[in-house]
This record gives structure tokens, C-alpha cells and sequence, in this order.
């Protein structure tokens, strides 16, 4: 899995994703990262990169000719890594106007071989540079930050996660939070008793079934409790078995 941003502060890229999981899965060759510098690309001898909007309005905005540029040598790459046949790349903005970024997305993105993103900084990008470059806009929610090397990392951070490999557990992707739209159950650990507080004695059984059972119902509790749209998309797309379907119209009649 390849990824390539196209920013104004790669080094920003480089030391928020080269540490932790990320940064084994870089060393062991599983997912590549390449942040490009965007004012690399700019004919301005001063090394601009962006202009007063036409029209006239607050701040500034990024020109057209850099961003380009920059893409078309980053493409240039990918394609003479690939041989002579050319590919199609996705190209994400990543904007407030964009899509909502979702695991599903994540899980999606995760089958490409590379990926390219551009990040956005002032008050925007020339729309020339998006409708000749961007494939898709996606947005990690509705806020706005000062440009899109965070937004970025939270995307790329995602979507590693899902590469096989990155995790040392196979089966730490499949079964966690967003997992059939249900949130993830509580997890514990030693001591079995602190300050009071005990293990769920479930978990000290040794009854592998009887504790995915149980998992499951706090899985579907908790979505419940702080996200009853997924819970509605869980049962909409036939996640639940019927034992489950139960519990949740037993938890439905119970919170009338």
C-alpha cells in the first residue's frame, strides 16, 4: 500500500505517521509513505504557492499550477513504477465539503495500491486544480482545521490498520469498534479487582461462547446507548443473529 500526499509541510507527514504501528509497518516495507512538497513545484521564484482570490474575500488561495504539477510528477512516478501500462489513481481532497469519512471507506480504500492526497491550506484551492485533479472529496468531520496534513494522517492511520500485516493480531481489524455497526465491548485486564471494581466474572469462565455472547450483548448496549443510528444500520443489514435481534427489542421495550 502506497501512499503519497501532496502538502505544504511534509516533514509534518513524515514524523506524525513514523512512529508507533505505522512507523514498523514503514521499516517492514507493508504500506510506503511519500510527502511531497507542493512549493517544489512553483515557476515563482519566491516559492509562493498561493494569490488573492478573484472577486475579492478574506485570505488567500492556492494556485492552480503547483498543485498540478505537482500530481502530474507524482503520477509520472506511480505509472514508471507500474511499467507502461498506465493506472488509474484516486486523487482525495480532503475538504468540509467532502463525503464523511467512514470505516467502510477505510476498508475500500484499503484494497488500492496507492493512494494520493492532497492537502489544502489558506482559504482553499483553486477549483481548476480540483476539477483537473481530484477524484473524490472526503471530510473527517464537520469542523474546520488549518489545512489537511491532520485530516490526512487520521485517513491514513485508518486505512493502514486494514493493510494484512500491519496489525500483529489478524483479527484486531475485523473485530473492533464499527465491527457490523456495533460498537466495541469493554475489554479487561489484570488485577481481576481494583479498588472494588471486578472483572465481569463472564470473562474469568473459560467458556469461549458463553463470553462472545456476552461480548455481543455489550457491543449492542453500548451502540445503543451512545449511537442508535448504527445500532438501526446493524439491524437494517441483518448483523444481529436472532438471539441478538432479541436482546434488542427486549432493549427496545425496556427503554420506551
Amino acid at each position: 500500500m502506497n501512499f503519497h500526499v501532496m502538502t505544504l509541510f511534509p516533514e509534518m507527514i513524515m514524523q506524525g505517521l513514523s512512529s508507533s504501528i505505522l512507523g514498523r509497518a514503514l521499516e517492514r516495507g507493508l504500506i510506503s509513505l511519500n510527502a511531497v512538497n507542493i512549493r517544489d513545484y512553483t515557476l515563482d521564484k519566491h516559492k509562493r504557492v498561493d494569490d488573492y482570490p478573484y472577486g475579492g474575500g478574506a485570505g488567500m488561495v492556492m494556485s492552480v499550477d503547483p498543485v498540478v504539477r505537482c500530481y502530474r510528477a507524482i503520477f509520472s512516478e506511480i505509472t514508471r513504477k507500474g511499467g507502461q501500462k498506465e493506472k488509474k489513481v484516486r486523487v482525495i481532497y480532503l475538504t468540509p465539503q467532502g463525503k464523511t469519512f467512514t470505516q467502510e471507506m477505510a476498508k475500500e480504500l484499503a484494497e488500492e495500491e496507492d493512494l494520493i492526497f492532497l492537502c489544502g491550506h489558506y482559504e482553499g484551492i483553486d477549483e481548476r486544480a480540483i476539477e483537473m485533479v481530484v477524484t473524490e472529496q472526503i471530510s473527517i468531520g464537520d469542523y474546520v482545521l488549518t489545512g489537511g496534513e491532520l485530516p490526512v494522517m487520521v485517513m491514513i492511520d485508518a486505512i493502514s490498520r486494514l493493510v494484512p500485516g500491519v496489525l500483529n493480531n489478524g483479527n484486531s481489524a475485523e473485530f473492533e469498534t464499527f465491527h457490523d455497526h456495533l460498537l466495541e465491548y469493554p475489554q479487561y485486564t489484570r488485577p481481576e479487582v481494583y479498588e472494588g471494581r471486578e472483572v465481569p466474572e463472564i470473562l474469568l469462565s473459560g467458556h469461549h461462547a458463553k463470553i462472545e455472547e456476552w461480548r455481543r450483548k455489550q457491543s449492542i448496549l453500548r451502540t445503543k446507548e451512545a449511537r442508535p443510528d448504527l445500532l438501526g444500520r446493524a439491524v437494517q443489514e441483518g448483523c444481529l443473529n436472532k438471539r441478538e435481534m432479541t436482546f434488542w427489542r427486549e432493549l427496545e421495550q425496556g427503554w420506551e
